[in-house]
């Protein structure tokens, strides 16, 4: 097999890499409802800095057509902004003998295809999990958001509407529910019977429960061991999570030669940007290039916005074993 042959590989694994993504977000987000958008944007830089105008609520003020005409207060017309982070990422090493493929009789679009799904399904998990754990402690961090029953009680229909009330008159905001396999069997046994299945990648399940759509993903966000072992069923708005390719996937075939059979490695590093509706990243505690830590972090995700209303959503606390 000619080193000229395996760059042909290169080329051809990061083609259907980045074919196999693409095609995997298309269909997640029309899953999901918009709920979490994965897309193939790029970003400049660290951060995305996205300004908008602060609500203009407290202008409105009540008239007494009798009273002293005195002057009043004006009410500033201000800008905020959400800031998303960019975070970065690697797969592999991945090693293989392309002596082997010949010896088997194996063609070589068998190893493309091996190792372009691999790399396509891990980058998708990666960029769930970090989203979801990064929603998970913005909204976390926000008491009013957070219906927490997990000292006294276990996941039910109840706790889940619960934590849907604290968006008030606004709850109809939230279209879908982020949780484990093991939540959502606890709401089945209360006959919330629903299978109609929209979405399956590896081990991320997208149904309808209730007119709701339900994630069912065991991102490690999800369930906090302890004493009590909790539950956490993230509720999300439409477009409450962003995740950016920054399209800067870079990978490298080496063919190295000293041992007794040849062998070939395949290589990527890989970046993708992290938005939170309501939320802006904090740029002096969390910093650069954070790491899973830092974005798992509540204290690192500041709230952008007046009312917790315009954020993502919010976050049900269960006794897990409750």
């Amino acid at each position: 097999m000619a080193l000229s042959n395996m760059q042909v590989y290169q080329n051809e694994i990061q083609g259907v890499a980045i074919e196999l993504l693409q095609q995997n977000l298309n269909a997640f987000n029309a899953a999901s409802g918009g709920a979490i958008v994965l897309s193939t944007d790029a970003w400049r830089g660290d951060y995305s800095k996205e300004s908008f105008f602060s609500t203009l609520a407290a202008a409105q003020r009540r008239v007494d057509r009798y009273a002293t005409n005195d002057a009043v207060s004006a009410t500033a017309l201000a800008q905020a902004e959400q800031i998303g982070v960019k975070v970065a990422g690697g797969f592999g090493p991945v090693l293989f003998e392309p002596a082997q493929m010949t010896y088997l009789q194996n063609s070589p679009e068998q190893a493309i295809m091996a190792i372009a799904e691999g790399f396509a399904n891990a980058l998708l998990s990666d960029q769930l999990n970090t989203a979801i754990a990064a929603a998970c402690a913005a909204v976390g961090g926000q008491a009013s958001l957070v219906n927490d029953v997990s000292a006294s009680a276990g996941l039910t229909q109840t706790v889940l509407n619960n934590s849907h009330a604290k968006f008030g008159d606004q709850s109809g905001l939230l279209i879908c529910d982020v949780m484990t396999g093991a939540a959502y069997h606890k709401l089945i046994d209360e006959a919330l019977t629903n299978t109609n299945q929209l979405f399956q990648s590896g081990n991320v399940t997208i149904i309808n429960i209730l007119g709701k759509r339900v994630i069912v993903t065991d991102a490690a966000s999800l369930y906090v061991a302890g004493t009590p072992n909790k539950s956490k069923v993230l509720s999300l708005t439409a477009g409450g999570i962003i995740v950016d390719n920054s399209g800067d996937i870079q990978t490298n075939l080496q063919t190295n030669n000293g041992k007794i059979r040849i062998e070939t490695t395949w290589q990527a590093d890989y970046t993708f940007g992290v938005k939170l509706k309501g939320y802006k990243w904090d740029t002096a505690n969390g910093g650069k290039s954070p790491t899973s830590a830092e974005l798992a972090t509540a204290s690192n995700w500041d709230l952008a916005v007046t009312s917790g209303k315009q954020t993502l959503g919010t976050l049900a606390i269960a006794d897990a074993d409750g």
